[in-house]
């Protein structure tokens, strides 16, 4: 019984997840959440507390999902560097669809103002999670003879993370062909170094 309680609630959580990332937190009413998660109102407050502690969540399942793609990437890469040109990849170049081609914590942090100071911080911490995750993947490839040790990993892993943004929204904003985007990336992952 519990199983199906925790699923339920990670299904509430993916769909969610995916309407704030298409629209926003402030352009996502309680309507759009009642019709696609199918809940009313009063049950998201009793389960969640608040269209935010909904929101809160839905950063938290975004994050997770994105350390997993890293953690499995690196898992799949003898090479760390591989791994890292192998998400920047997946994430500019994604064949599944998206809600937005936008990170949706970069979204969240781009649209948020100090009236939300509570979830902004959130988005922000979230970003500053993968960051680390990044620099922990240069450290690896500085162990491994990959990388120079004269390179910081953390100030690569905020470069790398300057990369992936800007690298999909210029993906969104422009009709390059997939082959035009792919050499960019891979232009600017050589960047690094």
């Amino acid at each position: 019984m519990a199983t199906n309680t925790h699923n339920d609630r990670q299904d509430v959580i993916q769909k969610a997840t995916h309407l704030f990332w298409e629209k926003g937190f402030h352009a996502t009413s309680m309507r759009n959440l009642q019709e696609t998660i199918d809940m009313r109102p009063g049950s998201i407050y009793a389960r969640f507390g608040s269209k935010e502690g909904l929101f809160k969540q839905t950063l938290e399942f975004y994050a997770n999902n994105s350390l997993a793609t890293i953690q499995s990437l690196a898992d799949a890469n003898e090479s760390p560097l591989e791994a890292l040109r192998a998400f920047l990849s997946h994430v500019v170049i994604c064949k599944n669809p998206m809600p937005s081609n936008m990170c949706m914590l970069v979204k969240t942090i781009s649209e948020l103002t100090d009236d939300n100071a509570e979830l902004l911080a959130e988005a922000q911490q979230l970003l500053a999670t993968i960051e680390a995750a990044f620099a922990e993947l240069f450290a690896h490839a500085q162990a491994n003879g990959e990388l120079s040790n004269s390179k910081d990993p953390k100030r690569l892993a905020s470069l790398f993370q300057m990369q992936v943004m800007g690298l999909r929204a210029y993906a969104r904003a422009n009709e390059s062909s997939e082959a035009d985007i792919k050499a960019l990336t891979n232009d600017a992952f050589a960047s690094l170094f």
